[in-house]
């Protein structure tokens, strides 16, 4: 098999309008938008908005987007009470990805597939998923869910259900364009798992459910936990250098360093860095010193053994933020699911109700067989009594 096709890597499967990824050169675009300018003007409910629905929102359609977000925000009742009998030591990632397709029960309309009742559950899920993460957070903590403030944002409102306080204005902005960051990125393993699951015209919740479950593997959306652990595991600035050392020499991968696309620094990984290196104040700063040596030491050696450049990702300075800001290391992921729920949705929608010609088609990737050949006709079955042991 030609190296090039494993992970399906440069394999072309849809045309999608949602999401443009320049890796040579390190840029992103949402519909058109550079993150950068999104992340300078725009707001995550904007942003949403314009995955969802393909431009971006007059006054009008932003505040009745806005509304629409605010009035789904709380759980039914008995999403609530399973959440109470899980196991408090049960994996977010495993709870948020089981209370999905338990909201598909709520759906009146489950066996209407139109695209208006995809935006409508699109934008329930939008709503949702930061309820679930700060119940399930709350709960295990043996503290009381907190309801949803009507009055805040989107972002301002996830902070306040999972700490029960109000955020300061630089925590709201701050978490805002980590939203705005996270929230799309074209075929990665979790959009492109929804998609193929919606690909077989299975409802939203189920592909969402698939995404979540690809997100939570550590090469995806589990590599910024992955991250805080190699901080906490290196301790000081002054021992990130042998510390990367002995790792590259023993074949080790450094998390939050390298991706898959980019040839060139992720433009989202430049933003996280300048927003890790203000929110990591007082004894939270030597998170971010030991972050920006492991960046520089990374790409040192790796240059010098390996002959390669490599590049900070969306990992690397994520970790220590949402550390700094007080977030539980293992809610990393389910943040992260807060966020691209937004492109997940539109891209479910857009499997399911693409413009231009081919129409989508039921994935089905041809694999190599490179197993057990016993010739033409195949193996010959021996019974279970003259088999030898």
């Amino acid at each position: 098999m030609d190296a090039r096709n494993i992970g399906l890597r440069n394999i072309e499967v849809a045309d999608t309008k949602i999401c443009s990824i320049d890796g040579e050169n390190g840029k992103l675009i949402y519909r058109g938008y550079d993150i950068l300018d999104l992340v300078n003007h725009s707001s995550f409910e904007e942003t949403s908005y314009l995955l969802l629905f393909g431009e971006l929102p007059d006054k009008a359609q932003l505040e009745e987007f806005s509304y629409r977000l605010k009035e789904s925000r709380k759980l039914p009742d008995s999403i609530i009470v399973n959440l109470k009998n899980r196991p408090k030591t049960a994996l977010p990632m495993d709870v948020i990805q089981s209370c999905v397709p338990s909201l598909s029960d709520f759906d009146k309309n489950i066996y209407s597939d139109t695209k208006e009742d995809n935006i409508r559950r699109g934008i329930s899920l939008i709503s949702k998923i930061p309820t679930i993460v700060a119940a399930w957070n709350r709960i295990r903590m043996g503290l009381d869910v907190i309801e949803a403030d009507q009055e805040l944002s989107h972002s301002a409102n996830t902070i306040y259900m999972i700490f029960g306080r109000k955020p300061t204005l630089e925590e709201i902005k701050v978490f805002d364009i980590c939203l705005i960051l996270h929230a799309e990125h074209s075929f990665n393993a979790s959009t492109f798992a929804a998609r193929e699951i919606a690909s077989t015209r299975a409802h939203m919740y189920a592909s969402i459910s698939g995404a979540l479950g690809a997100l939570s593997g550590e090469l995806h959306g589990g590599a910024n936990i992955q991250v805080m652990k190699m901080l906490f595991d290196i301790g000081e600035s002054k021992n990130v250098e042998d510390w990367i050392k002995d790792k590259l020499k023993e074949g080790k991968r450094i998390m939050g360093m390298g991706h898959a696309v980019y040839r060139t620094t992720d433009p989202r990984a430049e933003i996280l860095e300048r927003l890790s290196k203000s929110m990591c104040k007082n004894e939270n700063y030597k998170w971010y010193e030991i972050t920006r040596d492991i960046e520089q030491y990374t790409k040192k050696y790796i240059l010098e053994f390996k002959k390669q450049s490599i590049y900070p990702n969306v990992d690397l300075y994520s970790a220590s933020l949402y550390y700094s800001m007080g977030f539980p290391i293992d809610l990393n992921t389910p943040i992260f699911a807060i966020s691209r729920i937004s492109g997940w949705v539109a891209h479910v929608i857009e499997e399911k109700f693409a413009e231009a010609a081919p129409k989508p088609a039921l994935y089905r990737p041809k694999a190599v067989y490179v197993g057990k050949y016993c010739g033409p006709m195949g193996c010959e079955y021996t019974p279970l009594n003259k088999r030898k042991p």
